[in-house]
């Protein structure tokens, strides 16, 4: 059986937003998900310049149309 659950990490606990029933005591297996953006593990400063060249690249190759509707802080936030 394989459901998504959400959660809220908080004090060394996993609190599931949404109430579930599950046995006690059984074994679950937890994806995290970040929100956050971790920047590419490069220490050599040759490759970081490589990497880095070819993202500004690919950004430049595929630019964001003139005529794309604005994105709002809310638009960014999961809503329900």
């Amino acid at each position: 059986m394989t459901d998504t659950l959400k959660a809220i990490y908080h004090n060394g606990t996993f609190i599931l937003k949404t109430p579930y029933d599950l046995p006690e005591g059984v074994e679950v297996e937890l994806v995290v998900q970040s929100p956050q953006l971790v920047p590419p593990k490069i220490s050599d400063l040759t490759d970081r310049e490589t990497f880095l060249k070819q993202l500004v690249e690919r950004m430049q190759q595929n630019p964001i149309p003139s005529n794309a509707p604005p994105v709002t802080r809310d638009m960014l936030h999961e809503r329900r």
